[in-house]
């Protein structure tokens, strides 16, 4: 394929990925062989799922939807979420619920979520599993509709000011259980493109974020458009906790991690086993 042609990009409207994508998306750096098309911003598991139809070319993913798609898509070095933690939280609410654990009724963010495959290693009875966006959680659990609820993103930042309880970090969980940091989630781009263009891309990513640390407040205008009600302090510690050394080289201890979430992932049977993530 001629590699020079503008490619499909998506990213989410979270903080950590605006903030990232700033300096690429306005033209503060560019990649030297390939272009990008205006960007498509959903939320990850939107992009989840257009992954399982081959929909983009370069593409935000959670790293549990990155196990069904790695005949097709390659892990970008750059880009991540992943770090300590950072984990997403199991939450309930004053309702009565059921006593053990495996009776709740929970909700999970999207089915290809990290956070529901996280869930599914910790506690693999919970089968009772409603997916629901992931900004309709909290009040789902506060209205009773649920027992409890896997939050990801800004939620955990707020999920106390309404009166909610952490049943369990799970984040904190697989780093006791592991001794690795979280791999949440990643960019990736179609193994059609050339490994050098691949590079290029990831290279183009680690020059935003670099740009992005240089002038963080020139980033803000990007961020607030699609933060929309999320409040200030939020959004920095949002960005504080996603954006870190990994999200500028995933590095041999980053990606022993992936290894090591897609391996138990596979070893539940949510995937096939993971052969080649570059």
């Amino acid at each position: 394929m001629d590699d020079t042609r503008s490619l499909s990009l998506g990213f989410s409207p979270c903080p950590n990925d605006t903030y990232i994508f700033n300096a690429l998306v306005h033209g503060f750096v560019q990649p030297r062989l390939a272009r990008f098309d205006p960007p498509v911003l959903e939320d990850v598991e939107t992009l989840n799922e257009w992954a399982l139809r081959d929909r983009l070319e370069v593409t935000k993913l959670s790293f549990h939807a990155l196990g069904h798609v790695l005949d097709r898509y390659a892990l970008l070095r750059s880009g991540s979420a992943l770090g300590r933690g950072c984990g997403p939280l199991l939450i309930t609410g004053k309702h009565d619920y059921p006593r053990a654990l495996a009776q709740w009724k929970i909700a999970i963010p999207g089915q290809l979520t990290t956070a529901s495959l996280l869930l599914r290693l910790y506690h693999p009875k919970c089968e009772n599993l409603v997916i629901m966006r992931f900004d309709r959680i909290k009040e789902a659990i506060l209205r009773g509709e649920v027992d409890g609820g896997v939050i990801i993103h800004e939620s955990r930042f707020t999920y106390q000011d309404l009166g909610l309880r952490c049943v369990q970090d799970l984040g904190e969980w697989w780093e006791s259980t592991t001794g690795l940091p979280l791999p949440l989630g990643c960019i990736v781009a179609k193994r059609s493109l050339s490994v050098a263009v691949r590079e290029d891309i990831s290279g183009a990513i680690a020059a935003s974020i670099a740009w992005a640390d240089r002038h963080p407040d020139e980033c803000l205008p990007y961020i607030r458009k699609h933060s929309q009600e999320m409040q200030p302090k939020v959004v920095n510690s949002h960005i504080g906790l996603y954006v870190n050394a990994y999200s500028m080289d995933l590095g041999d201890d980053g990606l022993h991690a992936v290894r090591e979430l897609l391996r138990r992932g596979a070893e539940v049977g949510l995937f096939p086993p993971a052969d080649e993530l570059l």
